[in-house]
């Protein structure tokens, strides 16, 4: 094995390892919902109305699966439904008011840790770096 592979799959266990437990720290800003039911309303938020079987496909899980998250989200009145003009027996499931103030509220908490914890623990350098770094990963993760 040539060293530049060693290095690469060293940097791949490390990427790895480091952005479980970023998203493991971010999930704490939500720790009221599943990992599921916050990818749902981060979703909804991102590409607006959708079904219920379009959003098990999206999430890879059975539509029973999705029927449970979204009967969850919408216990706690996250989540509006109405039905679908087209087809009858669909219904059509997008944020509600309390939805969107739930996600606009978890994103700047998560975003202001983030930061804090960059600019307590980072120097401008480092953050420079990061940055770069951050590029390279978006680079390799649109391949």
């Amino acid at each position: 094995m040539e060293p530049e592979e060693d290095t690469a799959a060293l940097a791949a266990q490390e990427l790895i390892v480091s952005y479980s437990r970023m998203r493991r720290r971010i999930r704490e800003f939500a720790s009221d919902l599943t990992p599921s039911q916050t990818s749902v309303l981060s979703r909804l938020s991102k590409e607006g109305e959708s079904s219920l079987s379009l959003l098990a496909q999206a999430e890879r899980v059975r539509p029973q699966s999705m029927a449970a998250t979204l009967s969850a989200l919408d216990e706690r009145g996250l989540i509006a439904r109405r039905p679908d003009p087209d087809d009858g027996r669909r219904q059509l499931i997008n944020l509600s008011g309390t939805g969107e103030n739930y996600v606009r509220d978890y994103r700047k908490a998560r975003d202001e840790w983030l930061a804090r914890m960059l600019r307590e623990h980072a120097t401008e350098a480092e953050i420079a770096d990061l940055r770069e770094a951050l590029l390279l990963i978006e680079r390799i993760t649109r391949v």
